[in-house]
């Protein structure tokens, strides 16, 4: 089952973190490679902004163990494209409807958001290619 929020039972949801569940944290990355962390899941919008090339890795369970239903959105705002793929390809697979079903690439301006749908499995969906 997949887990929300990190509250927990007794916790009083205040104005400020209600207002917040309709706001992304910014995560940017500008650097060519990024692997996704845990503090990246919740509401964070993975910003790529590098000039060149970018590679953004999913990490396998082992090191990272996302739960299954973890949405995690990218969006380039960088001028090459982002490629997402498996650090561990063997391992963790990361698929989509673009055209190289493993390593599917955002374009420029474009968003895609890793859905965890099993352990070490992930859907990649939205302007891939």
């Amino acid at each position: 089952m997949a887990q929300g929020f990190p509250f927990s039972t007794g916790d009083v949801l205040t104005a400020a973190a209600a207002n917040g569940l309709v706001e992304y944290t910014i995560n940017t990355q500008s650097g060519t490679t990024y692997t996704l962390a845990s503090t990246d899941q919740y509401q964070v919008l993975i910003l790529t902004s590098n000039a060149s090339a970018k590679t953004v890795s999913i990490p396998t369970d082992a090191t990272t163990n996302f739960a299954i239903g973890t949405a995690i959105t990218i969006l380039n705002t960088g001028t090459a494209d982002t490629t997402i793929q498996a650090v561990t390809a063997g391992t963790t697979t990361v698929t989509s409807a673009g055209a190289t079903s493993a390593s599917p690439k955002v374009s420029v301006n474009r968003a895609a958001v890793c859905v965890k749908t099993a352990a070490n499995t992930w859907r990649v969906i939205g302007a891939v290619s």
